[in-house]
């Protein structure tokens, strides 16, 4: 007898992590896609990364950023590029190298992007509502230690 996809699925729990991964990719894309568009019309998801990520460091090099989201100079750049015209970052110089500019949060995008993770965190809440509190918990904890990993 053939097994089936959905048995394949149940029975390997690497095939299982890797089939609700994808799901969650796939729908995590137009998650991100609507939050940018909070921000504001013309931003990207992966720009929008970029904000969150500046957000948490308080600043970073183009160099930095290209590499903790493993993409090129020339992608980040460009993205920059964007968010700096619709004025949602700034570029100043780098206090521990004057031939480098850091790249930061300006105050329309540090305003824009908290009422987009509100409005996100709201949506969250709601669709969780009913999960208790120890397996929101676990969850995130679980995904923290994926996350951590280097691959």
């Amino acid at each position: 007898m053939r097994e089936t996809r959905g048995e394949a699925v149940r029975g390997d729990p690497i095939v299982e992590l890797e089939h609700e991964l994808a799901v969650l990719l796939r729908r995590s894309r137009g998650f991100s896609a609507q939050v940018a568009r909070a921000v504001h019309p013309d931003v990207e998801p992966a720009a929008y990364a970029m904000l969150v990520r500046l957000s948490e460091t308080g600043g970073d090099r183009l160099t930095q950023l290209a590499s903790y989201f493993g993409v090129g100079k020339a992608t980040v750049s460009r993205q920059l590029a964007q968010l700096h015209d619709l004025g949602l970052v700034d570029r100043v110089d780098d206090p521990d190298d004057a031939r480098a500019q850091v790249v930061r949060l300006s105050q329309l995008g540090a305003q824009r992007l908290d009422a987009a993770r509100a409005a996100r965190h709201r949506r969250f809440r709601q669709m969780l509502a009913e999960w208790e509190p120890g397996d929101l918990r676990t969850l995130a904890e679980l995904l923290r230690r994926f996350n951590s990993l280097h691959g």
